[in-house]
């Protein structure tokens, strides 16, 4: 579904996406690991256009990111940080979003039940806390049934029902055949979660694998221990 080719993105000297090469297939789940600063956040935003590259390409079904916007329809987003017009209230949002993408979002209704928003329907959004702010941001990924999903860091600030929650509706998504990319420091949600694992060091790919392979290259037993053996490797 999504192939990308000598992508390469600097901010100033800093040199952040190094000729990265990858295909991502459709229907699984592919985590996108690595240290703090490897380029994980900017490569999610040049795949959703929020970041222009300065080289190499990114196609989604074969058709490039940099000539044509209309995949997005197809994609539901979800920042590390979510930010909110802070005077709209929660329903004005909803209402802004759905006009804005011109469709109506087929699972609006069950995801504010599931992460229980409907007492934050009409409250102004820059009162709300951070947790609610993120179980927000979840719902509009997913509210519009997209193909495709992006998700940087989606569990950080979610309680622990909601999070349970959230991972069994991702897995929900994946078994309709959705394409979900997520990028996460939580190890123990992409061992659950993952089908393949993309380590990013420096902007590179450093390992591009399946969790079995990744444990056996390293001779950890979970994938917490062999990304931190990783990273003491390639510090050496």
């Amino acid at each position: 579904m999504i192939t990308v080719h000598g992508l390469r993105k600097s901010f100033g000297l800093l040199e952040v996406l190094r000729r990265i090469d990858l295909a991502v297939d459709a229907g699984r789940v592919t985590a996108i690991v690595g240290p703090n600063a490897a380029g994980k956040t900017t490569f999610m935003k040049t795949l959703v256009g929020l970041v222009v590259p300065d080289g190499g390409d990114v196609r989604v079904d074969g058709v490039s990111v940099r000539r044509s916007w209309s995949y997005r329809a197809r994609l539901g987003y979800m920042p590390q940080t979510a930010r909110f017009p802070e005077n709209l209230v929660l329903a004005e949002l909803l209402a802004m979003v759905k006009d804005l993408r011109g469709t109506t979002a087929p699972y609006e209704s069950e995801l504010l039940r599931l992460f229980e928003l409907g007492p934050a329907l009409d409250r102004p959004l820059g009162v709300l806390s951070g947790g609610t702010r993120q179980k927000i941001s979840a719902a509009l990924a997913l509210m519009f049934d997209p193909d495709l999903l992006v998700l940087d860091e989606p569990t950080v600030g979610l309680d622990p029902l909601s999070s349970r929650r959230f991972k069994d509706r991702l897995a929900l998504e994946r078994s309709r055949g959705k394409t979900i990319l997520l990028a996460s420091h939580v190890m123990s949600d992409l061992e659950e979660m993952s089908d393949r694992i993309v380590f990013l060091v420096e902007g590179r790919v450093f390992f591009d694998g399946s969790l079995e392979q990744i444990r056996a290259r390293t001779g950890e037993p979970t994938l917490e221990r062999a990304i931190a053996r990783m990273m003491e490797g390639e510090r050496r």
